[in-house]
């Protein structure tokens, strides 16, 4: 396995962190956790060799194979199942079933397996990548936000079979309940050192806050007993009769090993600012339907209520139309059919993956927080800023200056600036960290009127939602619970699917072995003479194209001498064996056709019974 032996790395003049040490054992899955910028992706690349560290060293033994999931996309093969059968080892490059299986689990469907890998959108072109990384059959994974852009179906199944995986993983996430699924142990990079224990996340953050409560116990003694020998040094240190006393306590207080103060990391304050409303149903959506033309329809007769002080939340496969529901309800978009009614004194705010672009890049965080509400003053503006970790000068920056997760914590500031009684969220947790994924729950379930919410969190939706909307194969639908008692009384198509497969009867192992043994035999007598076919038709070909060399040489000797009985007698010679090599390449066409036919077609039959 791994191991980091005193490991520092620092850019420019920020220490990431500090003679670290650790050592991955066999089968062990570590969860990675710590504040964004606390060096996760960094140490990553030190482990790939990717970046190189200050001091310290990285050791991995040989033959150890480490697969990392890439986030750039770089294709090179006209179909997806080409693609993917890239990361095939030379001799399992037939195992095109191990490829279909990969993608199937990662959402993709049979008549995508022709498609141009190019031709898919950037979050399924990620899965892509992901499922390539799982192909190679890496000894140990390394997995940065891997969760990034999939659906809560493809999340479910690699969260299975992470968990069954047999080698070990290091994963970096912001989705707690999926990385709490996986993993055997949880690391953190807390003030650039690290931490690890035996379990979850809870028992992680739990052992940290009591490590925290004894270092500051320890240190507020140790804060008094230096202040009463200061005191002691100041008044006696004068007096010729207690200066070697004093001089004493001195020695004594430079020997001490001073603990410094914690130093705790900001981290998003979220605060809904509810607007009183009568009405018990804020919102009613009568037979809504949509499609971007009358053909191609996503969605059509969605009709509920949003009673105040619920949450409704939006889930399903990427592309079925969560988002545009959401936007359609917002007033963004125009249905083909059916309502959305308010009530008159509703209130909302919509915070959408798309909205980012409404900000303007000349302004700064405080003008976009202002433009939210005129009348907020200063002092409040600035509060706003600071809960979402723009504090002191860096509330002056201009939107133009900021990254994509930045440019999301300005729209949440701009919720914050409003007075209202219902929150529209589209995947808000994305570009967030645990502590402010915490933070966003707790005051989503403190807010006092509604939310309609779309998210691929498991956790969130357990937490918060008391009402789904269900996109599905069959279309979407409304159910009337939370997320467990759906998954009790309905649960994903695609899983029952899955399940059903493998519970079909399978013959035995034995049987198995036996069937493949004879189907290799059987294989192996009718490509063997096509074999030795296609081996002599090469044999020949490149024989006569050397004797074919020879002759040119000679015709040119005899075109030089003006020799017109030789290059007569060359001339035919060389027409004649071109001819030869011609029907020969022919004749290597049709039985090299002959036997990939016959080679795909025994995988196949093999591959059933593997």
């Amino acid at each position: 396995m791994i191991q980091l032996n005193n490991l520092s790395k620092s850019f420019t003049t920020q220490e990431l962190f500090s003679n670290l040490n650790f050592k991955l054992g066999s089968g062990d899955k570590v969860g990675l956790v710590g504040r964004n910028g606390s060096g996760k992706s960094t140490l990553f690349k030190l482990i790939l060799d990717e970046e190189h560290p200050d001091t310290g060293e990285i050791i991995i033994p040989r033959g150890y194979k480490i697969g990392a999931l890439k986030q750039y996309l770089s294709f090179s093969e006209p179909t997806l199942r080409k693609e993917a059968a890239l990361a095939l080892a030379e001799d399992d490059k037939f195992s095109i079933y191990k490829v279909e299986k990969i993608l199937f689990g990662l959402g993709f469907s049979h008549e995508d397996l022709e498609k141009d890998p190019l031709s898919f959108s950037g979050g399924y072109q990620i899965r892509i990548n992901l499922a390539k990384l799982l192909l190679t059959e890496p000894n140990l994974l390394l997995l940065d936000e891997p969760t990034n852009y999939l659906d809560i179906v493809s999340l479910r199944w690699l969260k299975a079979f992470l968990k069954n995986f047999e080698g070990e993983i290091i994963l970096i996430t912001h989705d707690r309940d999926f990385m709490d699924a996986i993993t055997t142990h949880t690391m953190g990079l807390i003030r650039r050192s690290l931490q690890i224990v035996t379990g979850d996340t809870h028992k992680f953050y739990a052992q940290l806050a009591a490590n925290e409560e004894l270092y500051e116990k320890q240190k507020i003694n140790q804060d008094k007993k230096v202040k009463e020998l200061e005191d002691f040094i100041a008044r006696n240190k004068a007096r010729a009769s207690t200066a070697a006393l004093a001089q004493s306590k001195v020695k004594q207080l430079e020997k001490m090993d001073l603990l410094d103060d914690l130093g705790y990391d900001p981290t998003l304050k979220f605060d809904f600012n509810y607007k009183d409303t009568p009405a018990k149903v804020l919102l009613e959506v009568k037979d809504l339907t949509f499609g971007y033309t009358p053909e191609n329809i996503l969605f059509k007769k969605i009709s509920f209520v949003l009673e105040k002080g619920k949450c409704l939340g939006i889930i399903g496969k990427n592309g079925k139309g969560k988002s545009t529901l959401l936007n359609l309800i917002a007033g963004e978009l125009k249905p083909l059919g059916g309502e959305v009614i308010f009530h008159s004194s509703t209130a909302y705010a919509h915070f959408g993956q798309t909205n980012i672009s409404r900000l303007s890049p000349n302004n700064t965080v405080m003008d976009e927080i202002y433009s939210a509400n005129s009348k907020l003053g200063e002092s409040v503006v600035r509060n706003i800023c600071g809960g979402m970790m723009f504090s002191g000068e860096s509330a002056k920056k201009k939107i133009s200056l900021l990254s994509g997760g930045e440019k999301s914590r300005v729209m949440l500031g701009q919720i914050l600036a409003r007075d209202l009684n219902l929150l529209f969220l589209d995947e808000p947790t994305n570009h967030l960290d645990m502590d402010s994924i915490e933070a966003l729950t707790k005051a989503v379930n403190n807010f006092e009127g509604s939310v309609i919410l779309v998210t691929h969190s498991e956790e969130l939706l357990r937490r918060v939602c008391d009402a789904l909307i269900i996109f599905s194969n069959d279309g979407a639908e409304y159910f009337d619970g939370g997320y467990d008692l759906f998954l009790e009384k309905i649960g994903w198509q695609e899983e029952e699917l899955e399940e059903k497969q493998k519970s079909a009867p399978k013959i035995n192992k034995a049987e198995n072995k036996k069937l493949r043994a004879a189907l290799v035999q059987e294989r192996s007598q009718k490509t063997m003479p096509l074999k030795k076919e296609v081996e002599s038709l090469e044999k020949f070909i490149i024989k006569t194209e050397e004797e074919l060399k020879i002759h040119h040489e000679v015709l040119i000797k005899a075109s030089n001498a003006s020799d017109n009985s030789k290059i007569m007698e060359i001339s035919q010679l060389i027409g004649k064996l071109e001819n030869e090599i011609e029907v020969k390449f022919e004749r290597l066409e049709v039985v090299q056709n002959e036997l990939d036919f016959l080679l795909e077609e025994y995988e196949n039959k093999i591959n059933k019974f593997m």
